[in-house]
C-alpha cells in the first residue's frame, strides 16, 4: 500500500479532512478534501463535522481552524511552518498601538497569530479586506500587519488607515521591473496579481484577486493565457483545473519555503501519530473567535 493510500486509510478511520492551502506542494494539493485560500480554508473548518482537520498550510491557518472550531482536534503536520509575516506583529505591539489611537478600531488580515486576532476588533481575508474596512462603523482603522493590502484597502475609502509596517517576503519579491518584463514577453496575456503585492506591482494589474479569486476567474474567462502574481504553488491548480489555458509567473517563480515543508510523509505520521495538535487558551479562543466570525459575514 502506497503512503497516499494510508492517509486514505486513516482518514476514514479517525474521521478526519485534510484542509491544503493554495500554496502547498502538488502532491500535498493532489490529497485535499478541501483546496483554497485563508477564506475558503477557514469557511470550511467552521462548517466540518469531523473529530480531526489536518491543516496542511502555516501556523496561523491550523489556529483559524481551532478558533472556529474549538472542540475537534487540529493538527499542523510540520510544527515549524510558522508565516513570517504574521510573526512581525505581537499581541503587546498591537496594544501599545491601540493605547496611541483609542479611536481606532483594529482590522487584522486572518494571517496573524492568534494573540493578535483576540485583540482585534474584526479579521479580513485578502478576498474581503475592502468590504470588512468599508462596512467598519469607524473613521479611523489600525490595519495589521500587511502594509500592502492596507494600501490597497486604502484605494476604496476615504476613511484614515494606520498601516503596521507588515509584509509578505514572498509577494515583496516580485517587483515591477520583472512584471514590466513578463508583460513585454507575453502582451497578450493578462497579469493577475494578489493584492500583498507591492502597489507599484498592482498598478500594471489587469484585475487584483485573492488565489481563489483568481483561480474562479481564469474558470471563467474566455482569455487563453495569464501571467500569475503571486506564490508559485497555485500555478499548478491553474494548470490542472484549466487544461486548455496557458499560465506563467510574472517573472520568476517566488516560493514561501514556510509552505513547501509539509511532505506526504509528515501528513501521514500527523495523522497516524495525531502530532502537531494546535492548543490554544481559552480566552484567547474566545476573544479571536468574536473576530474571525465578524469577517464571515463579508463572503
Amino acid at each position: 500500500m502506497n503512503i497516499v493510500e494510508e492517509i486514505n486509510k486513516l482518514k476514514k478511520e479517525k474521521n478526519a479532512i485534510i484542509l491544503v492551502h493554495n500554496y502547498q506542494r502538488s502532491e500535498i494539493q493532489d490529497i485535499a478534501d478541501y483546496l483554497g485560500d485563508s477564506l475558503g480554508l477557514s469557511r470550511e473548518a467552521a462548517k466540518t463535522d469531523v473529530n480531526i482537520i489536518v491543516f496542511c498550510g502555516v501556523r496561523f491557518m491550523a489556529e483559524t481552524a481551532k478558533i472556529l472550531s474549538p472542540g475537534k482536534k487540529v493538527l499542523l503536520p510540520r510544527k515549524e511552518a510558522g508565516c513570517p509575516m504574521a510573526d512581525m506583529v505581537t499581541a503587546e505591539d498591537l496594544k501599545r498601538l491601540k493605547g496611541k489611537h483609542p479611536d481606532a478600531k483594529v482590522v487584522s488580515y486572518v494571517n496573524t497569530n492568534a494573540d493578535v486576532k483576540a485583540e482585534s476588533d474584526i479579521c479580513c481575508t485578502s478576498a474581503n479586506a475592502v468590504e470588512v474596512v468599508r462596512n467598519l462603523k469607524t473613521e479611523r482603522i489600525i490595519f495589521t500587519p500587511d502594509k500592502n493590502l492596507a494600501a490597497y484597502c486604502q484605494r476604496f475609502t476615504n476613511k484614515e488607515i494606520i498601516p503596521w509596517n507588515g509584509y509578505c517576503y514572498v509577494h515583496e519579491k516580485i517587483r515591477k521591473e520583472e512584471v514590466r518584463l513578463a508583460k513585454e514577453k507575453f502582451p497578450d496575456a493578462l497579469l493577475l496579481v494578489h493584492p500583498e503585492c507591492n502597489p507599484s506591482v498592482i498598478d500594471l494589474a489587469d484585475e487584483v484577486l485573492s488565489t481563489s479569486g483568481m483561480v474562479n476567474f481564469v474558470k471563467k474567462s474566455h482569455k487563453k493565457k495569464f501571467l500569475i502574481g503571486t506564490e508559485e504553488g497555485l500555478i499548478y491548480r491553474l494548470k490542472k483545473e484549466n487544461p486548455g489555458k496557458e499560465f506563467y509567473a510574472a517573472g520568476t517563480a517566488k516560493m514561501c519555503r514556510n509552505m513547501k515543508l509539509t511532505t506526504l510523509n509528515d501528513v501521514y505520521l500527523s495523522l497516524r501519530e495525531e502530532r502537531y495538535a494546535i492548543e490554544l487558551p481559552e480566552g484567547i479562543i474566545k476573544s479571536a473567535q468574536k473576530a474571525l466570525m465578524g469577517m464571515l459575514k463579508y463572503v
